[in-house]
């Protein structure tokens, strides 16, 4: 029998031997160890190492993934017009499922079909026998395309009836189906009427009688105009030139002409200090600051509409924000730098200029957002140098922001900062077509029949020409305004910060004139309307005709349009939109005198005018003049 003593001997024996070879044992297990023991120490350092060197090829490989996405993307975006497919095929996609599920809703579309193809067949025959016979459907108010007395004759009464009644239908099929979200119903439904647009017989010349009518008095003639001027429109954009006629409105010449100085610039803003017009002016001044998607001009056009020229006249110093058309090299520009270097950077000049006096600030669009955003800030921080807040147009709660709103979402939002991304802003063609969009009637197909088919050119305007003007917007400050306001609403519940704290908009205690505009497709009058609930202090709230930019110049001498208003005291009840109109008081004419009234009302007595700032240039100063 071998002993215990045997066994560990011979052990030890084997262990001495193999200590000699390459081949050790394990100090633990008694294992073989293949590798020598400096080997095996060294290898966790190795590992190591490895796994850092793939560490840095895995960032490598996301940067070039992220780039390749980006410039596929960007690269559709040019094709799409900054409209994600994703975000549509999103969109159909949900409404088509849900379409396929409702049996209900399939039945009642057939039914309507049904119904409207009864009803066109006996308008027909009614057309028939009676060539003026009553249509069966009528175009919306705003709708304007077939008013024409030639639109009541056979064949074209048919045509566009029969154009009417499948478009009714196809809102009622994109519309009211159980489960689609409301943003998607919403898209789906606007992408389809614009589709249908693209298909309506005023767009064509054998289906539009007017048109029809108008070549054979002119043998064609029309044609060749509408051919002239559709090579001029190509060539002029392509060249990235203005539309025809709009040369003959420059800034400092025959708009943008009140006098005044350029009394500060930065990087981003131009100060401009207007001249007195009246012997003594109101202590309070008026700080302006107008939207940056475009030029400040579109308050001071030609002398006879010029809001800057009325308000001086007023017997007010005005001071007016021209912001530079910014570039790739202000692809970092944020929303906070645009208060700071624009509204504060403002108000700092007038205040060393006019010390110890309170200002009139006035916000335009998206200006008068950002005057909210600081005035909230200023009031947190107990900077009382603002005597009251104008809001002209400008939205500070964004849940019902109108069509601009139908492709917020985090699809389309990616999509269109992969396109910034590329040129680090925003480009003014992309910025005009999408207004265009959503006004495709008027600002495309209209434009298209009369240039086109009708041969005429319209006679070009300085609000038409300051329309064309367009500007560039940062891709870090855009992509910012769309995220923290159109799509998380941020400003209205309290998640926006400016200067290291949130901002709420219920801090300010100035008291507010803000003003909507009743055909407003940019910041409907039902959204402007939504600072009564966001604020404690006296509003007075007008509502004018007109839309967003007609609405907003509103030149005295021309009594054309009105206006209603009300003033809320602080502890009134709030009265929803709906029973705001029946009690409002209803006015005709120009609101410039009632907010001129207004301002005086919360100004002191007048006083000799403020000395002029150190001069820089004259209005309307370099930056307005940037293309």
């Amino acid at each position: 029998m071998t002993t215990h003593a045997t066994i560990t001997q011979t052990d030890q024996a084997r262990a001495e031997q193999a200590s000699s070879g390459p081949i050790q044992s394990s100090a633990v297990h008694g294992f073989p160890r293949l590798a020598s023991k400096a080997f095996v120490d060294a290898w966790p350092s190795a590992f190591l190492a490895v796994e850092r060197a793939s560490d840095t090829e895995s960032y490598g490989s996301a940067a070039l993934s992220d780039v390749i996405d980006r410039s596929l993307h960007a690269s559709m975006a040019h094709l799409t017009g900054g409209l994600s497919p994703a975000a549509m095929a999103d969109a159909y996609w949900d409404w088509a499922v849900h379409l396929a599920s409702s049996p209900g809703k399939q039945m009642l579309l057939a039914e309507k079909a049904m119904r409207k193809t009864w009803r066109f067949a006996n308008y027909a025959w009614r057309c028939s026998l009676q060539p003026n016979a009553a249509p069966c459907i009528e175009p919306l108010p705003q709708d304007k395309r077939f008013s024409g007395e030639a639109w009541r004759r056979w064949p074209y009464a048919l045509l566009y009836q029969g154009f009417l009644l499948n478009q009714q239908w196809w809102h009622n099929a994109t519309t009211g189906i159980g489960g689609v979200t409301k943003q998607h119903e919403n898209a789906v439904e606007f992408s389809s009427r614009q589709l249908l647009d693209m298909f309506s017989p005023s767009n064509f010349l054998l289906t539009n009688p007017e048109a029809l009518q108008r070549t054979l008095e002119t043998g064609g003639v029309n044609l060749v105009y509408g051919l002239q001027n559709f090579l001029e429109d190509m060539e002029r954009r392509a060249g990235g030139k203005r539309p025809v006629g709009a040369d003959a409105f420059v800034p400092g010449k025959n708009v943008a002409i009140t006098p005044g100085k350029v009394i500060y610039r930065n990087r981003l803003i131009e100060l401009i200090q207007y001249a007195p017009s009246t012997e003594t002016v109101r202590p309070e001044p008026v700080l302006i600051t107008p939207a940056w998607i475009m030029k400040y001009y579109i308050l001071d056009l030609s002398p006879h509409n010029s809001l800057v020229r009325y308000l001086t006249e007023q017997g007010f110093t005005v001071f007016m924000i021209s912001w530079r058309n910014p570039g790739a090299e202000d692809r970092d520009l944020t929303m906070d730098a645009y208060r700071r270097l624009g509204v504060m950077a403002a108000l700092d000049v007038i205040s060393s200029l006019m010390p110890d006096r309170k200002i009139h600030a006035t916000g335009y669009c998206l200006g008068g957002t950002l005057l909210a955003i600081a005035a909230s800030a200023m009031a947190r921080d107990n900077d009382e140098r603002l005597k009251s807040v104008t809001l002209l147009a400008a939205q500070t709660d964004f849940t019902e922001a109108g069509e601009l709103t139908l492709f917020v979402n985090e699809s389309q939002l990616n999509f269109l900062e992969d396109l910034m991304w590329e040129h680090g802003y925003l480009d003014s063609k992309e910025m005009a077509g999408a207004f265009q969009l959503l006004r495709s009637n008027d600002l495309v197909w209209s434009y298209a029949l009369k240039s086109y088919l009708m041969g005429e050119r319209e006679p070009m305007t300085d609000m038409m020409a300051w329309n064309a003007d367009t500007t560039r917007m940062p891709y870090k400050m855009h992509s910012e305004y769309l995220r923290m306001l159109f799509l998380n609403n941020d400003l209205a519940e309290g998640r926006l910060h400016a200067n290291g704290g949130a901002v709420a908009l219920n801090d300010i205690h100035a008291p507010i004139f803000a003003v909507g505009t009743e055909r407003d497709h940019v910041a409907p009058w039902r959204s402007v309307y939504k600072i009564h609930l966001l604020v404690d202090v006296e509003i007075t709230f007008l509502l004018t005709s007109g839309g967003h930019n007609v609405g907003i110049v509103s030149e005295p001498a021309k009594k054309r349009g009105g206006y209603r208003f009300t003033s809320r005291v602080d502890g009134e009840h709030y009265a929803d939109p709906d029973e705001w109109v029946k009690i409002a008081t209803v006015k005709e004419g120009s609101w410039w005198p009632e907010w001129s009234a207004w301002l005086a009302a919360h100004s002191g007595s007048p006083v000799a005018p403020p000395p002029m700032g150190q001069a820089l240039c004259d209005a309307p100063g370099t930056y307005v003049l940037q293309s």
